[in-house]
């Protein structure tokens, strides 16, 4: 990833450079065109002047003006020589006079002869004299004639591939610097990640989750490492969970296999010699055993895989489905089950009416029915077993012999059994199922004694927004 990140950045650094000579050279290369006219511009129009001057001379003193055929031009010490100039006089009737010294002349084309023998106007065209370039600009002469100005692009020509090497150079030294610079302050950035990437490849090999992800900074890297070790730790809790669950489940299991191998083991030795009564007594109990590890199995297949969490949560309305749960309780037992929906009035909560949450339907559904059978189970048959609902709060109230308070947190873990109730059939999974559920939809659950005698046992879940 660093050599990657630092050619991606390399390559945008020469982009980016390169798009920004470009545009300057475009941009500077009219510049220098137009100053280069109008350098032409200004050296024909001071040669004019010159020529104007030297003919002025000539008639006052009564000499031979400079455009008198075979005469001289006495014009070249007037003029401020410079090398990268050639100028020359072209007569109306394509006579040439060079007006500097030592310098080749410029040749003439049929545009340059039309100017002259015009008397107006100019015209400018680019020539090679030998193998050097020039750029020539033809100019009407007042009185006759014209001006010819050339001026030589080889030092023109210089400055540009000067300043294309220079900016070469400077460019390639300025990527260099930026990729080095890229290359090491990556390799820092990237840093904490290594040691991340180092640290996930260790703990999958040695499956040891106890590892602790190195510390990183207040970056998107650090918030990365941060994530990594939560869910590191929530994959200890769960494989401490799980260790558990076996253990309980062992022990839990050991009971009833061990009833079922000793009446199985006494059928056996008996071979059809034990009364009637007592062989009825004992497949009584294989049927009753066998029922609890169903039973018990069931609960425990559905504790460690949650079999309700790959369903989509919905909205539900507390009241619809605690009736629906007590309805079907109704059918099944024949007991006397009710729902209330109250408004709460306490001085903190204020007026609160049953409200919708947003949960797994079966799920919840599932709490509702261990809530309902644990009341059942444990309040006399001819007693009437209450949901109440208040808000996103629902509660089973029983007349049953209530919850000592030191097991009141007990309850809700796997396989308790409160002395009270060893001898009640069940697993002692139903609350721990119920507080799976409900942590995981964000609530809470709780116990407490109900006013007049018995339990009450529910649980608050977070309103739907």
């Amino acid at each position: 990833m660093r050599t990657r990140l630092t050619l991606v950045v390399f390559t945008a650094t020469v982009v980016a450079i390169v798009v920004a000579l470009v545009t300057a050279y475009r941009s500077v290369s009219p510049l220098v065109a137009a100053q280069v006219d109008r350098s032409l511009g200004d050296r024909a129009d001071t040669v004019i002047a010159v020529l104007r001057a030297a003919d002025a001379q000539s008639v006052s003193g009564g000499g031979a003006g400079p455009i008198m055929p075979g005469g001289a031009v006495p014009v070249g010490a007037m003029l401020p020589v410079r090398s990268d100039m050639t100028e020359q006089l072209l007569l109306a009737d394509g006579t040439v006079r060079p007006l500097t010294t030592g310098r080749d002349p410029l040749p003439v084309s049929a545009s340059d002869l039309a100017v002259a023998r015009a008397g107006s106007g100019s015209v400018e065209t680019e020539i090679m004299v030998g193998d050097r370039s020039y750029g020539v600009l033809t100019k009407a002469r007042p009185g006759g004639g014209a001006v010819m100005v050339g001026q030589d692009y080889a030092e023109v020509e210089r400055v540009d591939r000067e300043f294309i090497w220079r900016t070469a150079s400077i460019t390639a030294v300025a990527v260099l610097l930026v990729a080095l610079t890229a290359w090491l302050a990556i390799g820092r950035i990237l840093r904490p990640m290594r040691r991340l990437a180092q640290a996930t490849q260790r703990i999958t090999t040695t499956r040891e989750l106890s590892t602790v992800l190195p510390e990183a900074g207040r970056d998107e890297i650090g918030d990365l490492t941060r994530d990594f070790n939560a869910m590191l730790a929530a994959l200890r809790l769960s494989r401490a969970q799980q260790h558990r669950l076996v253990q309980d489940a062992g022990h839990e299991l050991r009971t009833p296999l061990t009833s079922v191998r000793g009446s199985a083991e006494l059928l056996q030795r008996a071979k059809g010699r034990l009364e009637a009564a007592d062989e009825e007594q004992v497949l009584t109990t294989l049927v009753q055993e066998a029922k609890a590890l169903d039973a018990l199995v069931g609960e425990l297949v559905e504790l460690a895989t949650d079999q309700h969490a790959d369903e989509a949560s919905a909205r539900v309305a507390l009241p619809d489905l605690a009736e629906d749960c007590a309805q079907r309780f109704r059918r099944r037992t024949g007991r006397a089950i009710s729902v209330h929906n109250e408004i709460s009035t306490g001085r903190d909560e204020g007026d609160t009416p049953p409200a919708d949450v947003v949960v797994r339907p079966r799920g919840l559904a599932r709490c509702v029915d261990n809530l309902l059978d644990n009341a059942l189970k444990f309040s006399p048959a001819d007693t009437e077993v209450e949901i109440r609902i208040r808000g996103t709060e629902l509660a089973v109230l029983d007349h049953g012999p209530g919850i000592d308070t030191a097991d009141r947190t007990a309850v809700f873990d796997r396989f308790y059994r409160a002395d009270r109730t060893r001898a009640t059939p069940g697993s002692g999974l139903g609350l721990a199922i119920v507080h799976d559920i409900i942590t995981a939809h964000g609530g809470t659950v709780y116990t407490a004694d109900r006013p007049g005698g018995g339990t009450e046992v529910g649980f608050r879940l977070p309103p739907a927004r």
